[in-house]
């Protein structure tokens, strides 16, 4: 009995930690997926927000304001809303520096309900100097459609400042441009009856077939029913299920937390203006010989100064002298195997030697081979 026993407890320690491998692999294999909620990867048609614009001045600057003689439409603003306070200075001359016309921009969030505050941006439209320390006047915000659906006021916050002398000055970040934190109520509400839809539509924030399917699989693998059907590569239309009639807000709150594995297509970014390169993670390469080299020319100049015997009748004339020198560097030639990934490409470009700007120009000439499996887009 104590062989058997024996023999029991080994096969039982062997199973245990058999089960603990297996459990270990499991976790490394979740952990390799790249998984993201579907309220990360997509959002819900109709709930969006509105942008809202509005012309209003603001008041109280330190002689920062705008000209009034160069910026016509800032004193036909200031008379205008001067004479509805019951002064009248038609024909009068203003030489106030105080004052400067601006526009106000914000966003109208969803579902935002009447006498709820948001957050607005004021930008100068005239040429004042600094906005700090003003004050934006009642400024109506307009839709679209030219309805008003908010009203702005307040004290601006300003993240640069300006300040000058008589003969220098320094300016730190944008003075012309401020923001009110809650400086708008909301007076009109945009109507949009969520819960009694029959069908929501999810639209993917990058298009993808694969992802669209996999989101749709997702949610009807959770409901135990088809609800869910992709209709194409950026929208997936579902259907509400009859335990969620009349609650929509219950049945997406249980949908946007399922976590699904995205799929996006290989694509190298390029932003030629400031030298920036972006690439995919499924980025292939077949196998290419890449060269580069840099011709650099120097030329420097050290003029001399050749000046006549004493009393003699000559000139003093300057000699030019001038080197120029040649090199060229980067001799190299390497080669990039076929199907390398994302991380071996660029170790073997790196190895070259290179900046950004000439790898910008090989990997456009690497895709004009026909060698790399990637779209290139140039911002």
């Amino acid at each position: 009995m104590s062989s058997f026993t024996a023999a029991g407890r080994r096969f039982t320690h062997l199973w245990r930690t058999a089960a603990a491998a297996v459990a270990a692999l499991t976790l490394v294999a979740t952990a390799a997926q790249a998984t993201s909620r579907i309220k990360d990867l997509a959002n819900i048609e109709g709930v969006r927000q509105n942008q809202l614009i509005g012309y209003g001045l603001v008041v109280g600057l330190n002689g920062t304001g705008d000209t009034l003689n160069n910026i016509p439409f800032t004193k036909q603003s200031l008379q205008a809303m001067l004479e509805r306070m019951g002064v009248n200075i038609r024909g009068a001359t203003i030489r106030t520096g105080n004052v400067a016309a601006v526009m106000v921009t914000g966003n109208l969030p969803a579902f935002g309900t009447q006498g709820t505050r948001m957050d607005v941006t004021v930008s100068a439209l005239g040429d004042a100097k600094s906005l700090q320390g003003g004050t934006l006047l009642v400024t109506p915000l307009l839709g679209a459609d030219g309805n008003v659906y908010a009203v702005a006021q307040g004290s601006l916050a300003i993240g640069g400042f300006q300040a000058e002398g008589a003969a220098a000055s320094i300016t730190r970040g944008v003075p012309t441009v401020g923001r009110i934190a809650n400086g708008a109520i909301i007076e009109r509400e945009i109507e949009f009856a969520l819960n009694r839809l029959p069908n929501i539509r999810l639209a993917l924030r990058n298009a993808d077939f694969t992802t669209a399917k996999r989101i749709a699989a997702a949610v009807n693998d959770y409901l135990g029913s088809r609800t869910a059907e992709p209709l194409d590569p950026s929208t997936v239309q579902l259907s509400v299920p009859k335990e969620f009639k009349g609650n929509v807000v219950a049945l997406l709150t249980e949908i946007e937390q399922l976590q699904v594995e995205p799929d996006l297509a290989a694509k190298i970014v390029i932003d030629e203006r400031s030298g920036i390169i972006v690439m995919g993670r499924d980025v292939r390469v077949a196998t290419v010989a890449v060269a580069q080299g840099n011709l650099t020319v120097t030329i420097s100049e050290s003029p001399q100064v050749s000046q006549p015997n004493p009393l003699s009748r000559g000139q003093t004339v300057v000699t030019p002298n001038t080197r120029v020198g040649v090199q060229e560097d980067g001799k190299k030639l390497a080669v990039v195997k076929n199907g390398v990934s994302l991380q071996q490409l660029v170790d073997g470009l790196n190895s070259l030697g290179i900046g950004p700007r000439d790898l910008i120009g090989i990997l456009q000439a690497i895709k004009a081979a026909g060698a790399i499996e990637a779209d290139i887009e140039v911002m």
